[in-house]
């Protein structure tokens, strides 16, 4: 159904075409980019990544049946020694929401961080009024570690975070 490919700058497009405001911003890349999205962000984002060891890998989320761009993932913060990773940067595109996708897309990087890279524990941030995305990650194996009270500070307020984990014994790969 999907595959993940290296995100590149052919990509970059379709991926500022989704964003499309600074709320959507800080939700998908959280403090490390200012909106509008641009190439020398994507630019800076992509630095040092996709290589063997490298300490984060970036995907496209690609259909396989109409082989069209679909998310965006990233696995990140990838450490060999605690053998822990966090996963960020998730995107569904517009016209497949709502239909399984993000759950389709953990269950791909999970594989590449349990199975391939032996990983012990993979962690995640999401906002705690994206219900949507909770469920999602809940779907995926993710069980809630605690809530970020009052984390991130859009506009006149502030946004809390939940903390989410999977570990390897809960894998169910």
């Amino acid at each position: 159904m999907i595959e993940l490919r290296y995100f590149t700058e052919n990509d970059f497009p379709q991926l500022m075409d989704w964003i499309k405001s600074p709320e959507f911003l800080l939700q998908w890349g959280g403090p490390m980019f200012q909106y509008p999205l641009d190439y020398e962000q994507l630019q800076d984002y992509v630095t040092d990544s996709n290589t063997e060891h490298a300490s984060q890998f970036i995907y496209c989320v690609i259909n396989k049946r109409t082989d069209t761009i679909v998310g965006h993932i990233a696995l990140r913060n990838i450490d060999r020694t605690n053998k822990s990773a966090r996963i960020g940067k998730v995107i569904v595109g517009d016209q497949t929401r709502g239909k399984g996708m993000g759950t389709t897309m953990m269950k791909e990087v999970l594989k590449i961080a349990f199975d391939e890279l032996k990983l012990h524990k993979v962690s995640l941030g999401v906002f705690d009024f994206n219900e949507p995305a909770i469920r999602c990650y809940e779907k995926a194996g993710f069980k809630k570690d605690g809530l970020l009270r009052d984390h991130r500070k859009m506009n006149n307020e502030y946004w809390s975070l939940y903390e989410m984990s999977i570990l390897d014994s809960e894998w169910q790969g």
